[in-house]
């Protein structure tokens, strides 16, 4: 290799580039091969220069490669892409959404620390707090996501943390991100929203005053139902923590993963924006037509939050819900009917996805838990992905025929 390519440009200037370009370059730093994709470094280990420089390194005195648990330059570059596409002054990524939560919390709260979360949750979410944290003397309340009034209520004097899915699955339910913020920041709390189902590319909670971002990443950072993984996004100081923890606990994101993920992230906008208008399609149809008795889709003007919605997202989200005629029975037999449509409970998929939430995602919740969360027997959720809205309209008709 001359000296001249040694010494010539191989990175971008993202200096005030815009959300797709950095969607596109973000975090990648290229090795002396030069290499326009972004390299994969399946290596476990890194060796040193000397004794001195993996003593500076392992205490931290000096940034670089110690070993793949905590740091990799592939998972690294995913990072930096989420926390520039964020508005983030750090990002940390960690094996899944579900590990991504519990990184937060492990590492920010304490024994005797309280945590208000959303009642509008994932159902394992939910048992992650119920069955987890509140062994090792976590306190936990729960409060309706959108009652702002509710929120203040429950405040302790240890409160440390607010924990939100906006929207919410599979309601499409909302908060006012910036008014909760508020809140929580008066009390001495941090607001730690669940933003997996807008992407930045549709909402930046950070930018409306929240503290941390969490990401299944699984779902439409990647975009094809191929890998699982998670990340956490905010403040260095809280992802300094966060850094810790994987370093000791070891979470940690596969490098093929992470490579994934930021092949997923040059398209996000662009798979976004068809994800979201075949949705509202599909919401305004299935709002028309007999035995279906509700539809829950923030696009929908019939949606309480819809003028929130318009206020704090670019765009509505690809998830809908909606509840049929017929009950649990009814419900099971409009699924059974599809032809097409996957029946799974993932989502942000290319593939659409149906599911009966009281039996999958949220059948560990006891009755009374999907009560208070408004999950119903007779609801449906649908994960719209990127076919001809024609046939996913065809394939729901032999649902609708079938109850």
């Amino acid at each position: 290799m001359t000296q001249e390519w040694e010494a010539g440009r191989l990175d971008s200037d993202l200096e005030g580039a815009g959300f797709d370009t950095l969607a596109v370059r973000a975090g990648q730093r290229r090795t002396p091969e030069g290499e326009h994709g972004e390299a994969m470094f399946f290596t476990s280990s890194y060796v040193f220069r000397s004794a001195a420089d993996a003593a500076a390194r392992f205490s931290g005195e000096v940034p670089g490669n110690v070993y793949s648990r905590y740091t990799n330059p592939t998972v690294r570059a995913f990072e930096e892409r989420i926390a520039a596409l964020e508005g983030a002054e750090q990002a940390v990524a960690t094996a899944s959404g579900m590990s991504a939560i519990l990184a937060t919390v492990m590492s920010l709260c304490s024994a005797g620390d309280h945590i208000l979360v959303s009642r509008s949750v994932f159902g394992a979410t939910v048992s992650l707090f119920e069955k987890y944290f509140k062994r090792f003397g976590v306190q936990v309340d729960y409060v309706p996501l959108a009652d702002l009034s509710a929120w203040q209520a429950a405040f302790k004097p240890n409160t440390r943390l607010l924990f939100v899915e906006s929207p919410s699955n599979p309601l499409s339910e909302l908060v006012d991100i910036a008014a909760l913020a508020e809140l929580a920041h008066a009390k001495g709390a941090w607001l730690a929203v669940d933003n997996c189902f807008c992407t930045p590319a549709l909402q930046r909670p950070l930018a409306m005053g929240a503290d941390i971002v969490i990401h299944s990443a699984t779902k439409f950072i990647d975009g094809q139902g191929r890998c699982l993984g998670g990340v956490v996004a905010g403040r260095s100081a809280q992802m300094n923590e966060l850094v810790g923890f994987l370093r000791t606990a070891g979470p940690t994101l596969s490098p093929f993963n992470a490579w994934v993920f930021l092949k997923g992230l040059e398209t996000l906008r662009l798979r976004m924006q068809a994800h979201c208008a075949s949705t509202q399609a599909l919401a305004e149809w299935l709002e028309q037509q007999p035995g279906v008795e509700r539809v829950h889709y923030s696009g929908l003007p019939s949606h309480p939050q819809h003028e929130l919605a318009k206020r704090q997202q670019s765009a509505f989200g690809a998830v809908l819900s909606f509840e049929v005629s017929g009950g649990k029975e009814g419900a099971w037999r409009f699924i059974d009917a599809t032809r097409l449509i996957s029946i799974t409970a993932n989502l942000g998929d290319s593939k659409t996805t149906i599911t009966h939430p009281a039996t999958t995602t949220h059948g560990r919740l006891s009755p009374e838990d999907r009560a208070a969360a408004g999950i119903k027997d007779n609801l449906i959720r649908i994960a719209v992905g990127l076919e001809e809205l024609a046939d996913l309209q065809k394939d729901l008709g032999r649902g609708l025929a079938a109850l």
